[in-house]
């Protein structure tokens, strides 16, 4: 991955807490991982930026890289990446989500 690419992913990542990369928007996803992981933040009213990867083919392939992880969506919350469409319904599942956000100072709705 070229410099500039890495430094675009890590200043869309430094620059909002909470960041999805994912296929379309939060408004129209446009696979149905990226609705699962946005409808997720939905549901606990996280204001969270949704980058549309299939704008950007440097942005798709380069977050993979970035990350070290090979699918789309991508969450990361402050910085950290959390995982991908099944790690982040587990978490949800199992509270865990809640916990991150609560322990990052990420204002949710604890259902």
């Amino acid at each position: 991955m070229n410099e500039n690419i890495k430094e675009r992913i890590n200043n869309l990542v430094s620059n909002n807490e909470v960041c999805l990369f994912m296929k379309g928007t939060p408004e129209v996803p446009q696979c149905g991982f990226s609705l699962a992981v946005s409808n997720v933040l939905k549901h606990l009213e996280v204001n969270f930026k949704g980058i549309n990867v299939l704008e950007d083919l440097e942005i798709r392939e380069g977050i993979k890289a970035f990350s070290d992880w090979p699918t789309i969506p991508q969450l990361y919350i402050k910085g950290e990446f959390i995982g991908g469409c099944d790690i982040v319904k587990e978490m949800f599942e199992k509270n865990e989500l809640q916990k991150k956000l609560k322990e990052k100072n990420i204002t949710h709705k604890n259902k």
